[in-house]
């Protein structure tokens, strides 16, 4: 292992995880970066993945011990009509005092009386980050995606309520086409590297460093096939968050969707003329007829009104007014890496 805090910075910055996992932030400070290490299927049609997604929804629910974490869209949904009449479902709601934020819970309650499931609500306050952030940046021993409070929260209710595992609509979009915004052109790879990197480190570290290996590994003729990164690069570091969230909580997760991969090639024309994900899609038109398919949205989480007037870090690592601009997702970023930075320094 190499010492090298810089690197270390400037890759949690780009990808939100270590790009080079030989490095790490400090000496003894070895970053615990899940391993999606069992055997994945390939599909090609929706009949094939249904197929896929329904038995691991038979396998972890055999015992009577598993719930689901039931959003408003589409993928966590057609896991919920695999559900056992009767299991319970739930839903994350971010609350911010006097603020209306994103919830979910009206869509998914709707899922989940379709689906014969009981439905209880996960709320997350600021107060939540506060006090998990720490516990989990100290077993990842890096700062971490802010999804990670939510499904460790989420873990802490369901372990209460007599459950040993929750399951997840994840990757569904990260293997299948679901982020339209990458999938809707062909990119030269410098266009992408800006388009993808979550925080430019440069922008935020006074020695920063630009982390690129990822990106060239799939640059061929100046472009980068905006699929096959994300399925490749993103899709672990996702999938990795509620590992790692879950691993804290002692408690279990099965992610359906990431045990299988996309056979041949992506359909770009079916998702730039509006049919992303096409092959789940599919799938929940044939399982949910006459609903309308939701308009994607990401795991809710209240960054922008949370950190609306938090005025940036102070260590000495990161530039002054560094944050100003910035949404409430990069803000978090920032503010999980110094207080990654403090806590090793404690």
């Amino acid at each position: 292992m190499v010492v090298d805090k810089n690197y270390c910075m400037s890759s949690f910055l780009m990808y939100r995880t270590l790009a080079d996992k030989s490095k790490q932030f400090k000496k003894g400070i070895i970053t615990n970066i899940p391993k999606i290490s069992y055997e994945r299927r390939g599909v090609s049609t929706s009949s094939e993945l249904e197929q896929v997604l329904k038995a691991r929804v038979a396998q972890a629910t055999r015992d009577g011990k598993a719930a689901i974490a039931l959003s408003g869209g589409i993928d966590s949904a057609i896991l919920a009509k695999f559900m056992p009449e009767g299991s319970t479902a739930y839903t994350f709601k971010c609350v911010v005092p006097g603020v209306k934020v994103t919830d979910e819970t009206e869509a998914a309650a709707k899922y989940a009386a379709e689906c014969g499931l009981k439905h209880k609500v996960v709320e997350v306050y600021w107060e939540d980050f506060e006090k998990f952030a720490p516990r989990l940046m100290a077993h990842r021993n890096a700062p971490i995606h802010s999804i990670e409070v939510q499904i460790y929260k989420a873990a802490l209710q369901a372990k209460s309520d007599g459950f040993e595992r929750l399951i997840y609509g994840e990757s569904s979009d990260s293997i299948f086409g679901g982020l339209s915004g990458l999938m809707s052109q062909d990119w030269l790879i410098g266009d992408f590297i800006d388009r993808y990197s979550y925080v430019m480190p440069y922008k935020v570290l006074k020695d920063a460093q630009m982390v690129l290996e990822p990106f060239k590994r799939h640059e061929q003729d100046g472009y980068i096939d905006p699929h096959e990164f994300i399925s490749t690069e993103f899709f672990p570091e996702s999938v990795g968050s509620y590992i790692d969230a879950s691993e804290v909580a002692n408690f279990g997760v099965e992610i359906p969707f990431s045990h299988t991969y996309l056979k041949g090639s992506l359909d770009y024309d079916r998702i730039r003329n509006g049919e992303n994900k096409y092959l789940v899609r599919e799938i929940f038109n044939s399982l949910y007829k006459g609903f309308k398919v939701p308009e994607k949205m990401p795991m809710p989480r209240a960054t922008n009104e949370w950190l609306k007037d938090w005025v940036g870090p102070t260590r000495p690592e990161f530039y002054p007014h560094c944050t100003d601009g910035m949404s409430g997702d990069q803000k978090w970023l920032v503010m999980s890496l110094e207080m990654f930075l403090n806590q090793i320094e404690a």
